[in-house]
């Protein structure tokens, strides 16, 4: 039996037993509301399961020197006291979530670094063997024609780590009703495909598999055999399909959320004709699924997991 076969298989009680193996989480925090919000929201999002959530700071490094040359993260010399004061806040942090929180089943370790960005993100997924990155991100409201924020934006697009994007105004609830956007175009890989079942068996949610097209044309050969893998890998969890058309895909998906009531978007990230129309280039101005609905982007498993006992050992983190 293909290994395809065996992961569509699983009933929830199996799935479940599954689930009692140590996560690890990743969640860059500028120390904002917004980012707060996102490790609120993963915290009950897996107030079941055993977690550690790695609490991140990156100090940002000049991309230039005063002379107009470029500086390693290596050769910069950080400010005296910016990284203890980063330490500070993100023990401060540790202990608010801790207290609104609390939760046996989770550990909460924090780190900063003086680096890049996105090469810091990506050092983390590899070293801590993540399996989730959370970010917030801000809503289409305060930045024009964006639904995600440029560091959220470039994390999700250069780091091969799935990743739940937390709008600011997003509350918890419990995901019963999951919207995953698709053309049918690209062939799905079982890798990626494995985390949206996981997070619909972890909350026993509702999936709809929602195709849009411009004018509602027939699908291809290729279309329909894309749509007839989807139904037999999800078969075993609930599952609808729906068209819809439209001159906007992101009006379109707007109003389907609002129509469904969907709690979350998922996303494959390599479909990138979907992906920067719906987060990166919507057409409207005002949709509320950008600033209410997480998006849960669908990436290829890193290879970082098999490597994990090999390599950085000695961990940086501390409580």
């Amino acid at each position: 039996m293909s290994f395809r076969f065996r992961v569509s298989r699983l009933t929830f009680i199996e799935y479940k037993q599954t689930q009692l193996a140590m996560k690890n989480i990743l969640v860059p925090t500028d120390f904002s509301e917004n980012s707060f919000n996102a490790l609120k929201y993963s915290v009950q999002l897996f107030k079941k399961h055993r977690c550690t959530f790695y609490l991140l700071h990156v100090n940002p490094v000049p991309i230039y020197s005063n002379m107009g040359t470029a500086i390693k993260p290596s050769e910069f010399r950080p400010q005296n006291g910016a990284l203890e004061e980063s330490r500070i806040k993100l023990k401060d942090w540790v202990g608010r979530i801790q207290e609104i929180l609390p939760n046996t089943k989770h550990t909460f370790l924090s780190h900063t670094v003086h680096d890049y960005f996105v090469d810091a993100i990506k050092r983390e997924v590899y070293n801590r063997g993540i399996d989730l990155i959370v970010m917030g991100c801000k809503g289409a409201s305060e930045v024009k024609h964006a639904a995600l924020g440029t560091n959220t934006g470039n994390v999700i697009t250069k780091v091969k780590c799935a990743l739940l994007a937390v709008p600011e105004e997003a509350i918890y609830q419990k995901p019963m009703r999951i919207a995953f956007p698709t053309d049918y175009h690209l062939g799905y890989d079982i890798n990626v495909l494995e985390n949206l079942l996981g997070i619909v068996q972890l909350n026993q949610s509702a999936l709809h598999i929602v195709h849009y097209s411009r004018r509602k044309e027939d699908l291809s050969q290729d279309q329909l055999t894309n749509k007839e893998f989807l139904d037999d890998y999800f078969k075993d969890v609930e599952h609808s399909f729906f068209s819809l058309g439209g001159s906007n895909l992101d009006g379109a998906v707007d109003s389907f959320s609002e129509e469904r009531s969907i709690d979350m978007i998922a996303m494959v990230a390599k479909n990138l004709n979907f992906f920067q129309k719906i987060l990166f280039k919507p057409a409207l101005d005002e949709i509320s699924y950008h600033t209410k609905i997480p998006f849960f982007i669908l990436h290829e498993k890193s290879s970082s997991n098999s490597f994990w006992s090999e390599v950085n050992k000695l961990s940086k983190y501390k409580n």
